[in-house]
C-alpha cells in the first residue's frame, strides 16, 4: 500500500515540484494551499508524513505543527518543515513547536527521500507499537472472560472424566462427540460386576477394612474400564456397572466389554489370592447384554450422574446375579458378536426376574487367542 505525504505550501509551484517528485518515487500525495485546510486535510486524509511550509497567511507552519501535537490522534504524525529562512532560527522554532525534521529551500532531492524514508520508518514501528497495545489491551479485557470459560472447562472435564475415559472426555469437551448431557437413545453394550462372598464378608470384617477392599477392587477394575474406553454408569458398594458404545460411538462395542470382562476375571484372580491370605473368600460375576437405552444426565443441582435406562441394564444385571464365582455370562446377542473370537459354553436358558421369557446365556471362559 502506497503511503500517503501531505503537502502544505500556499506556493502553487513548489507544491508542484514536490508532487511531482514523490509521485515519481511511488507515493501518493494529497495537497493544502495554506495551513488551516493543512489541518482539515489532516483529519480527512489522514496521512502518513507531513511537509509543511513555514511562511503561510493563514496561519503558519509553526501554529499548524503546534495543533497537529496538540491533537492525541495525530500527537505521533511526522512533521518535516519546509523554510527559505536562516534555517538556524527556523529549527530552533520547529522543535519548540514540535517538528521532527527540516528541509531546506530550494529542496534537495535526495535529502528529501532520505528524510522522508527515514520518518515513515518511524512510524511504522510505532503503529506495530501501537497495534500491539491495542492487540494486549483487548487481550487484557477478554482475559477475565477466557479465564472463567477455562475454569469452567476444567470443571466440565472433571465432571466427565467421573464417568469417563480421560480420552474420551477431552474429546467431548473438545467437540469431536456429541454433547452427552442432551437425552437420546443408542444401542449399548452394558456390563455389570459385584462381588461373590461380600454380604458374609461386610458381616465380619471391621467397615475401615471393607473400605480398604473396595478400594483395591475399584483401582483394579477402574483402570480396565478406562483401557477400553468404557463409561462409568455408577458404583453401588461391590456392584459396579459400565456400559460401551456412548457418548463416544465405538466400532464393535460388545468385543470390547468382552475383552474387559475377560481381563477383568484375570486380575481379580490376582486380587482374590491376596484377600484369601488375609482370611477374605471373595470371588466376582460378571453378565453382559447388548440392547437399545436411553442415555443422559439424571438428578439435580449440586450432583447429577450420566445414567443408562433401558431393559438392557436390567438384562445385564440379572445375568451377572446368576453368574457363578469367575463367571462371565453374557445374553444371546452378545454371543453372537464374539462367537468367533472366544471360547464359550451355553448354560442354557435362564429364568430371569423382571423378564416373562427365559434367557439363552453362555459362559465366556477366554479369548481364542489367548
Amino acid at each position: 500500500m502506497k503511503k500517503k505525504i501531505l503537502i502544505v505550501d500556499d506556493t502553487p509551484l513548489n507544491v508542484k515540484i514536490l508532487a511531482d517528485v514523490l509521485e515519481f518515487k511511488g507515493y501518493q500525495v494529497v495537497t493544502a494551499s495554506g495551513g488551516r485546510e493543512g489541518l482539515a486535510k489532516v483529519e480527512s486524509e489522514k496521512p502518513d508524513i507531513v511537509l509543511l511550509d513555514v511562511m503561510m497567511p493563514d496561519l503558519d507552519g509553526y501554529a499548524v505543527c503546534r495543533e497537529i501535537r496538540a491533537n492525541p490522534a495525530t500527537a505521533i504524525l511526522p512533521v518535516v518543515m519546509v523554510t527559505a529562512l536562516d534555517p538556524t532560527q527556523e529549527r530552533v522554532k520547529g522543535l519548540e513547536a514540535g517538528a521532527d525534521d527540516f528541509l531546506a529551500k530550494p529542496i534537495n532531492q535526495p535529502e528529501l527521500f532520505a528524510r522522508v524514508q527515514s520518518l515513515l520508518r518511524i512510524k511504522e514501528y510505532h503503529d506495530q507499537v501501537l497495534e500491539q497495545a491495542r492487540e494486549l489491551a483487548e487481550w487484557n479485557r477478554t482475559l477475565e472472560q477466557r479465564v472463567a470459560a477455562g475454569v469452567e472447562q476444567i470443571e466440565q472435564m472433571g465432571r466427565l472424566k467421573r464417568f469417563l475415559s480421560p480420552q474420551i472426555a477431552d474429546l467431548i469437551i473438545n467437540g469431536a462427540a456429541e454433547d452427552p448431557t442432551k437425552s437420546h437413545r443408542r444401542e449399548i453394550t452394558v456390563v455389570f460386576l459385584d462381588l461373590r462372598g461380600f454380604t458374609a464378608f461386610t458381616d465380619t470384617a471391621e467397615p475401615e477394612e471393607v473400605m480398604g477392599i473396595l478400594q483395591e477392587y475399584h483401582a483394579e477394575m477402574g483402570q480396565l474400564i478406562l483401557a477400553h474406553n468404557g463409561t462409568i454408569e455408577h458404583f453401588a458398594g461391590d456392584g459396579i456397572m459400565i456400559f460401551f458404545n456412548d457418548p463416544v460411538p465405538i466400532e464393535n462395542p460388545a468385543q470390547e466389554a468382552v475383552s474387559m470382562a475377560i481381563r477383568m476375571q484375570d486380575d481379580f484372580g490376582r486380587l482374590s489370592l491376596t484377600w484369601k491370605k488375609r482370611g477374605h473368600d471373595l470371588q466376582m460375576g460378571i453378565g453382559i447384554a447388548q440392547g437399545y437405552a436411553t442415555l443422559g444426565v439424571i438428578g439435580f443441582e449440586g450432583r447429577r450422574d450420566y445414567a443408562a435406562i433401558g431393559s438392557v441394564c436390567n438384562l445385564a444385571s440379572r445375568l451377572c446375579s446368576e453368574a457363578k464365582a469367575g463367571q462371565i455370562l453374557v445374553s444371546q446377542k452378545v454371543f453372537g458378536y464374539v462367537e468367533e473370537e472366544v471360547v464359550a459354553e451355553s448354560v442354557g436358558e435362564l429364568s430371569l426376574k423382571g423378564f416373562q421369557k427365559l434367557i439363552p446365556a453362555f459362559n465366556i471362559v477366554s479369548l481364542k487367542s489367548a
